[in-house]
């Protein structure tokens, strides 16, 4: 997502880019081309704005694991909590965060709508956490939980035996709650 020169300045990663370029993309379709906010006002959305990345970063700015086994790695989690109520509000630009190890190790936002898994993934504990995070009731900008499935759609792009395990996680869940849910 994001690369660092020799002097520690970041750069735009291959996959910030290809954001940046489906993003521009999509807003220029029919569809999203005049989003509305719930108070009908046009929304202009920069690509540049609309996304960041959440890494563990060294004394030279470089990204580090986020495993949590060190001091600086909690600076990290304090960073994503810090302004939880500012990524809520419509005025925040910010919609799409790209991480590594926030899902596993601990963020706590309730407007995970979308996970995207990168590498393989054998643990089923890290895969449960993962899906987890994106399972919960979303919430609106006064952190009213929204009970509206319009809303409460998670989205797993994963590889073969991410989507075996949740596919049995999800025939768990339905067996628990005597609900059939939808898989696409």
């Amino acid at each position: 997502y994001r690369l660092y020169d020799d002097e520690g300045n970041p750069q735009k990663g291959i996959y910030a880019q290809w954001f940046e370029e489906e993003f521009n993309f999509l807003m220029g379709t029919k569809k999203f081309r005049k989003l509305k906010d719930k108070y009908g006002e046009h929304v202009s959305y920069d690509a540049e704005e609309v996304h960041d990345g959440y890494f563990s970063v060294d004394n030279k700015g470089r990204a580090r694991n986020t495993g949590g086994e060190s001091i600086p790695d909690g600076n990290t989690y304090e960073l994503i909590m810090k302004d939880k109520e500012k990524l809520l509000s419509f005025s925040e630009p910010l919609r799409f965060i790209f991480s590594h190890s926030a899902l596993k190790e601990g963020w706590d936002n309730p407007n995970v709508f979308q996970v995207c898994t990168l590498v393989e993934t054998k643990d089923d504990l890290t895969k449960r956490q993962k899906i987890g995070r994106g399972l919960r009731l979303a919430v609106d900008q006064r952190g009213q939980r929204i009970y509206d499935d319009r809303y409460n759609i998670l989205s797993v792009v994963a590889n073969e035996s991410y989507r075996e395990f949740a596919t049995g996680l999800q025939k768990e869940f339905e067996s628990d709650a005597g609900y059939e849910f939808n898989v696409v």
